[in-house]
């Protein structure tokens, strides 16, 4: 994974997109790189969350330009299948993907950013979809997540215009939830991840996946993941700790 560096600080992994020279720019080693990290997340029983990230001053400033200049119709929709299929795998992990967006997230690197769970962001970051600009649609989700994360007005607008934002407007429109000082962001990411990895490790991919589901779908399994995790040894010691007024659980992922 000569692109992406994978740390593990207790029950988190953290991921970083490392190609700095180019703003940390999404071309097929990339992608390739960050699906195999995300299968060694997937594998590891002792992560419970992950935290995404980019090396320098960019989170990922988008594909790579020089990679797609010459790509052909058959070429691009190629590319478009690989990076969506390891956006679509991220999205899909068991396990919950926190978003520290550290500077650029344009065009792929904000597509990316859409594919993980929660999104916080530096005060520098930049958020876009500039892909008309460049004559070409967006290509790894950023047509399908991002009306559903800002509303579909929201999304032509942004789409449509290839403007870019600030971090501000970005948290004002629900694309990310919080923000903060550059200095503070990857302290508030881990204080997140340790927040989730504190609580019961079935309950919580189940209530992820559960999220993930279109309402239909997903209230169905709601119902079902709520009868499985009523089973389990972890459910009696959260709500014996809330009836015994205990702060300290004990949970046991069984």
């Amino acid at each position: 994974m000569s692109f992406v560096n994978f740390e593990q600080q207790g029950a988190v992994a953290i991921l970083t997109i490392n190609r700095p020279e180019a703003l940390n720019a999404l071309n097929s080693q990339v992608l390739s790189d960050l699906d195999e990290a995300i299968t060694k997340v997937e594998a590891a029983d002792d992560i419970h969350a992950v935290i995404l990230t980019g090396a320098g001053r960019s989170f990922v400033a988008g594909a790579d330009i020089g990679e797609m200049k010459g790509f052909s119709a058959i070429d691009g929709k190629k590319f478009g299948v690989h990076g969506g299929g390891v956006f679509l795998r991220l999205e899909n992990l068991s396990k919950p993907v926190i978003a520290a967006i550290n500077g650029f997230a344009l065009g792929g690197g904000c597509e990316l950013a859409m594919s993980c769970d929660i999104r916080i962001a530096s005060e520098k970051a930049k958020f876009g979809q500039p892909e008309v600009g460049l004559g070409i649609t967006p290509g790894f989700g950023g047509t399908q997540r991002l009306p559903r994360i800002v509303g579909i007005s929201k999304a032509m607008e942004l789409i449509l215009t290839a403007k870019v934002i600030g971090a501000a407007e970005a948290k004002e429109i629900g694309l990310v939830s919080q923000v903060y000082a550059p200095e503070e962001l990857m302290d508030k990411a881990m204080e997140l991840a340790n927040a989730i990895c504190a609580n019961a490790p079935i309950a919580v991919p189940e209530s992820k996946r559960c999220i993930r589901m279109d309402i239909a779908t997903g209230s169905a399994f709601e119902a079902e993941a709520f009868g499985v995790t009523c089973g389990t040894e972890d459910k009696n010691e959260g709500m014996g700790a809330f009836l015994e007024k205990r702060q300290e659980k004990h949970f046991q992922n069984k």
